[in-house]
C-alpha cells in the first residue's frame, strides 16, 4: 500500500528580485491575489539582484536611464508608466512616477532586508522599501532614508544603520546574488516554487492561479 502523502501547511516561493523593479511590485501583488484566491499559503523568501551593480551612489534619471539601457522612447515610458499604474491599482499597489524620478544603487537596500530577516520581519521590510520607492519617490540608497525604513516596521534605526555602516550583511548578499546568476538567473522577476520549478516574469493573476493549484500540495512537475 502506498503511504499517504502528508499535506503542506505551506508553498516555498523564492522571489528573486531588486526594490527599484516595477515588474517585480507587480508579479508579487499578482502572486498574494492569486494564493488569496485558492486559499494556499505561501512560504516567500526574497532573494537579493540588482539591476544596476555599477549604479553611480547619485543614481540616474529614470527616464534617461531606461532610454540609454533600452532605448525607450519618451513615449514609450509614458505608455509604460501608465500600464504599471494601472496593473497596481488593480492589486491596490500604488506607484507615484513623476518627472525627474531617479534609479539608485540597490546594494546597501537588499543588505536591510537580509538583517530584518533575522527579527522575521524581512518580508515586511522588502514590502517597505518598494512603498518607499515607487510610492513615495524616496532614495532608497540613502542611509537616512533606509533607517527610517526599518523605523516604520517597528525595528531600531540606529540597529539598521550600524548594520549597514559595518557591512555585516554584504558578503551574505552577494554570494546569494552569486548563487542566483549561477543558475543562469539574469531578469527580475523570477520566482522558484517548491525550489524547482522556475516561472519568470509578471505572470498575471490567472497564470499563478494555475501555478499555485497545481504546484500548491502535491509538488508535481507541471511547469
Amino acid at each position: 500500500m502506498a503511504k499517504a502523502q502528508t499535506p503542506r501547511t505551506a508553498l516555498r516561493v523564492d522571489i528573486i528580485s531588486d526594490i527599484v523593479c516595477p515588474w517585480c511590485a507587480v508579479g508579487y501583488s499578482q502572486l498574494a491575489l492569486a494564493a488569496r484566491r485558492t486559499g494556499i499559503t505561501l512560504d516567500i523568501h526574497w532573494q537579493p539582484f540588482e539591476l544596476n551593480p555599477g549604479m553611480a551612489p547619485e543614481g540616474e534619471n529614470l527616464r534617461e536611464h531606461l532610454a540609454a539601457k533600452y532605448g525607450s522612447t519618451e513615449a514609450q515610458s509614458a505608455q509604460v508608466r501608465a500600464q504599471l499604474t494601472d496593473l497596481g491599482a488593480a492589486l491596490g499597489f500604488t506607484f507615484r512616477f513623476f518627472d525627474g524620478m531617479r534609479i539608485y544603487n540597490t546594494f546597501q537596500a537588499h543588505q536591510l532586508i537580509e538583517w530584518a530577516d533575522e527579527s522575521g520581519k524581512g518580508h515586511e521590510m522588502k514590502q517597505a522599501l518598494l512603498c518607499s520607492y515607487f510610492t513615495n519617490g524616496k532614495d532608497v540608497s540613502d542611509p537616512d532614508v533606509l533607517a527610517e525604513t526599518a523605523e516604520a516596521i517597528g525595528l531600531a534605526g540606529t540597529e539598521a544603520r550600524t548594520a549597514l555602516e559595518c557591512g555585516s550583511y554584504a558578503d551574505s548578499v552577494r554570494q546569494r546574488q552569486a548563487l542566483w546568476t549561477g543558475q543562469g538567473i539574469r531578469g527580475v522577476p523570477a520566482m522558484v516554487f517548491d525550489g524547482r520549478h522556475l516561472v519568470t516574469g509578471a505572470q498575471g493573476v490567472e497564470n499563478y492561479t494555475s501555478i499555485l493549484e497545481q504546484l500548491g500540495f502535491a509538488g508535481t512537475a507541471l511547469i
